[in-house]
């Protein structure tokens, strides 16, 4: 296992504190994890992998973090974890079989829409109702979570935009949606990166590297948002997804 030189580590070390602290509460972490891996040398598609080894023990770390707090509604998060881990396995063996390119036009108007709507939606401050679990809503919550884990399996960028939204949609504040939120992702980190690790495509030294800044940064991150809340939370969000829709645009066009 090839570890990197001091210049690599300390850069790996800053970059994953960062990435970390901004995807433990919205997502769009590998907006900056990921163009770092590939600015460190590594091949596309072992930056790839590599990133998901620090991704899966970011989203592990806020997830318990959430969870010692109370904010994750463990019955429910419980039940959706199969389906989001099923789904991201799905997505990752098709990428194999498919090009993912052809999403990036949809993912962007996607994210466009979702940005609205938050910009528009003013009740977002924990004061929300929850939604009734009639057999309706767990269904799309069931498909929402299966089918965001086959995205993210799939191709990624906004996985943690698409499920944020969902609990939002939900009804829960940006806090506990978020806190949620990263049950799933976890999910499919976990599938994705069980992909990558039989295909060799994962870098064991710089993964454990920025994966070390990585969980420093998810415990400051998700411990600010409990904190501060959906005053934090929300227009972080906000900025993330335009980031999001910034960088799927520029790839395209």
């Amino acid at each position: 296992m090839e570890w990197p030189a001091l210049d690599m580590l300390l850069f790996l070390l800053g970059v994953g504190f960062v990435a970390a602290f901004i995807d433990s509460v919205v997502g769009g972490g590998g907006l900056i994890s990921l163009p770092a891996l590939l600015l460190a040398g590594l091949p596309p598609s072992v930056a790839l992998g590599t990133n998901k080894l620090g991704s899966t023990l970011s989203s592990l770390t806020s997830m318990l973090s959430f969870l010692k707090s109370g904010k994750i509604d463990k019955r429910m998060a419980l039940s959706l974890f199969p389906l989001a881990l099923l789904g991201s396995s799905l997505g990752t063996y098709t990428v194999h079989l498919l090009p993912s390119s052809f999403l990036r036009p949809l993912v962007v108007t996607l994210l466009f829409g979702i940005l609205i709507y938050t910009l528009l939606k003013k009740s977002w401050d924990g004061t929300g109702q929850l939604r009734p679990m009639t057999l309706a809503t767990r269904t799309l919550l069931g498909t929402a979570a299966f089918t965001i884990g086959f995205y993210d399996g799939f191709f990624g960028p906004g996985t943690g935009s698409f499920l944020l939204f969902v609990f939002l949609l939900m009804g829960y504040d940006f806090v506990r949606a978020s806190a949620n939120a990263k049950v799933l992702n976890f999910a499919s980190n976990i599938a994705s990166l069980t992909a990558f690790l039989l295909l060799g495509s994962v870098h064991i030294g710089y993964g454990l590297t920025m994966g070390a800044a990585m969980i420093l940064g998810a415990l400051t991150g998700s411990q600010l948002a409990i904190r501060k809340g959906a005053a934090y939370v929300k227009p972080l969000f906000i900025i993330v997804t335009t980031l999001l829709i910034g960088k799927q645009l520029w790839d395209l066009f």
